[in-house]
């Protein structure tokens, strides 16, 4: 099974940035191609496989597209980065193949610097902090709860910075991100991220998935002001699907998602090492995860 863990566009688009996942290349002065490879990460650090996941790059964009549509059609007033799945013209004929349905073109936007993460059930590394202290990202919340159990008065929003490439990522409660991208921006994001996931919990629970928590990326259109969706959205990569046959409280859940990976590190003591390269096995099964959330959601179209 072929997979792409680093691009080249021999120089048909100037390179801005290799992210964890994706490679931002420039088309013009107001417009991005965001190129989805299968590199994958775990714990702020990528592996280290020259073959990667097979097709999660291709199922990540797709993905990504769905979703935009979904939540375009649910909530009209909402503006996203997305323009088309179309390659632009100076992609050469013979890269064509190999980056269909992987690439995004986007608006170029000033993206805010923080992780809009919305939490529905508690798990992870919310369920972590609430055993320790009672809260969520600093949050006070209910007593008595038990892991993977809903919060019982809805989802919640817990923000956390966006770290360098390397760096990790750290949780903070919604004040502090109000004096990093500052007001009015920081409830419009705050509000829109919890609507963004209750349209999509909702759409995902009738196909027998649950989305435990995500998160979104937003950006500003400094010609509009407006407040505008970004990067990758609602994807395994970005967000914790639970089986809903199978969900149960009290107990970590099976996951459509790269849990399976985050067992396998943390089972082997490999969590937050650099340098690690996963077994075949860890690859394909991850791969076989990411498929099985993108049928599921979508019916495969």
């Amino acid at each position: 099974m072929f997979a792409l863990t680093n691009t080249d566009l021999q120089g048909a688009l100037p390179l801005i940035a290799r992210g964890k996942v994706r490679d931002l290349y420039e088309i013009d002065a107001k417009t991005l191609l965001f190129v989805a490879s299968d590199r994958i990460s775990a714990y702020d650090v990528i592996m280290e496989n020259t073959k990667g996941v097979p097709d999660k790059g291709i199922l990540l964009t797709l993905c990504t597209r769905k979703w935009f549509q979904i939540l375009t059609e649910a909530i009209p007033s909402l503006r996203t980065h997305f323009l088309t799945l179309d390659l632009p013209r100076q992609i050469p004929e013979s890269l064509r193949p190999v980056l269909q349905n992987r690439c995004m073109q986007v608006r170029k936007l000033k993206i805010f610097p923080i992780e809009a993460i919305v939490r529905g059930y508690i798990t992870g590394s919310a369920w972590n902090e609430y055993r320790q202290r009672g809260t969520v990202h600093g949050i006070p919340v209910p007593s008595g709860l038990q892991e993977s159990e809903a919060f019982p008065d809805g989802p919640i929003y817990t923000p956390s910075t966006k770290a360098e490439q390397g760096e990790h990522d750290e949780n903070i409660h919604p004040d502090q991100a109000v004096a990093i991208v500052g007001e009015p921006y920081a409830s419009i994001i705050a509000s829109l991220a919890v609507q963004l996931y209750k349209t999509a919990h909702a759409y995902a629970l009738e196909r027998g998935v649950i989305i435990a928590d995500t998160k979104f990326e937003f950006g500003l259109d400094e010609e509009t002001n407006e407040v505008v969706l970004a990067d990758e959205v609602l994807t395994p990569d970005s967000s914790r699907f639970w089986p809903k046959d199978q969900y149960a409280i009290g107990r970590g859940q099976d996951s459509f998602d790269k849990q399976y990976l985050r067992d396998w590190l943390t089972r082997e003591g490999l969590k937050g090492k650099q340098g690690v390269q996963m077994t075949e096995e860890v690859a394909l099964k991850t791969s076989e995860k990411y498929k099985e959330a993108w049928e599921k959601l979508t019916g495969g179209n």
